[in-house]
């Protein structure tokens, strides 16, 4: 029997992270290796926010699926206890209040709390999907890891980014002897410094020992950032490196364009140390390095859609994403660990204490988040630049 899957959303509007998702379980996935068709059924959406750029109701009348007024309805299907198999959660874009770190106070823990609460009272527990982080704060983050466990139910969340294409290929093998990693990234540190760290803890879980969760937080800005290289708190080299596979930025140095540098300095338990450098003006894509062995190893971590909104192209990336989460829904079992989020999270939190309270190294013992990668995942891209299918999302109407 097809699993049914409820989708709870924020705001659905064109290029949101509900628009780049869920029409993929409706139409299909577009993958390099061609279209993959959906292996469970949409059977209902809650949508929290509606305005005048809404896509949602369109979607939703074309392909008969029923939106309900509550989170409670859209997983009971209008009855009383729980009638869908799995719950794909996208709380991200909306009309929600900022803080004074310049977070934005997504509801995810309050919606968490609606499913659980449908869960428990049916005596059933189903897999969740959470796109992006779990929430802009560690008590409610936490409290969404530990209640999912409590009722045994399935959680996975992240960005695109952890199976989004890279260009040359790299994936360190589990055990890797990783001496220090760098991740290069672009915007505000709210709304896509969390991308960049998935990109960073990706690969840096892969080290020796596996994860063992982080001792401090530094966030820098400015001028501060340059000096902390001279300071040996960063490599400059493997930043370089990690810039030199990123094909679309201007020429010259990495100052001479990024007058606003940000850097995030993470100190590990076991004394492993990683950095997030956000460099706007100067890159838009997305990189990776790493000295492993004396030598350095880096990539670019390629997400199909930057540039000019009228071409974009499907954002095969998400196609990885939600074909993960859908492994999720028809196995019962999450694709990667969902601790990589949660600490990720929790890191993010961090800096931005940090940068508010000065900029200010932050000790961090409640990110005791320890960990093991899995050697694979189910679904990752085949090649290093989007192909194929990748490149026409679904076929004509009349096709």
């Amino acid at each position: 029997m097809t699993k049914k899957i409820a989708a709870i959303i924020t705001e659905f509007f064109r290029l949101s992270h509900a628009d780049v998702m869920v029409p993929k379980f409706l139409m299909g996935f577009p993958t390099d290796e061609g279209l993959i068709a959906p292996r469970v059924e949409l059977a209902s959406l809650y949508i929290d926010q509606y305005t005048a750029a809404d896509i949602g109701r369109n979607l939703a009348a074309e392909h008969n699926i029923p939106i309900y007024p509550s989170i409670v309805k859209a997983l009971t299907l209008g009855g009383d206890s729980l009638a869908v198999d799995g719950v794909l959660l996208i709380g991200e874009h909306g009309d929600y209040a900022w803080n004074e770190k310049e977070q934005q106070l997504f509801p995810r823990k309050y919606f968490m709390e609606q499913i659980c609460g449908v869960m428990a009272t049916s005596k059933k527990s189903i897999p969740i999907f959470n796109d992006k982080s779990l929430s802009y704060n560690w008590q409610d983050a936490r409290w969404m890891f530990d209640r999912a466990a409590e009722l045994g139910a399935p959680l996975m969340a992240g960005s695109s980014l952890p199976v989004a294409w890279r260009k040359p290929w790299l994936e360190h093998e589990l055990e890797t002897p990783i001496e220090e990693a760098i991740a290069i990234g672009f915007s505000g540190i709210d709304i896509y410094g969390f991308h960049v760290l998935e990109v960073l803890q990706c690969m840096v879980e892969r080290r020796i020992g596996g994860e063992t969760g982080v001792a401090a937080v530094t966030c820098l800005e400015g001028d501060a950032v340059w000096q902390a290289a001279a300071n040996g708190l960063w490599s400059r080299d493997l930043a370089e490196a990690a810039c030199a596979e990123i094909e679309n930025k201007p020429q010259g140095r990495m100052e001479d364009h990024c007058s606003q540098p940000v850097i995030i300095l993470v100190e590990y338990r076991d004394g492993f140390r990683g950095a997030v450098l956000m460099l706007n003006d100067y890159v838009e894509d997305l990189a990776y390095a790493a000295r492993v062995g004396g030598e350095v190893v880096a990539t670019e971590f390629f997400a199909q859609g930057h540039g000019d909104e009228d071409d974009v192209g499907p954002h095969g990336h998400f196609s990885y994403l939600a074909l993960n989460a859908e492994e999720m829904f028809v196995s019962g079992k999450p694709s990667y660990p969902v601790e990589r989020t949660l600490l990720n999270g929790g890191v993010l939190e961090a800096a931005l204490t940090s940068r508010y309270e000065g900029h200010r190294r932050l000790e961090t013992p409640w990110l005791e988040v320890t960990y093991r990668s899995y050697e694979s995942i189910p679904w990752r891209p085949t090649a290093e630049r989007p192909a194929g299918a990748c490149l026409d999302p679904w076929p004509p109407a009349d096709g």
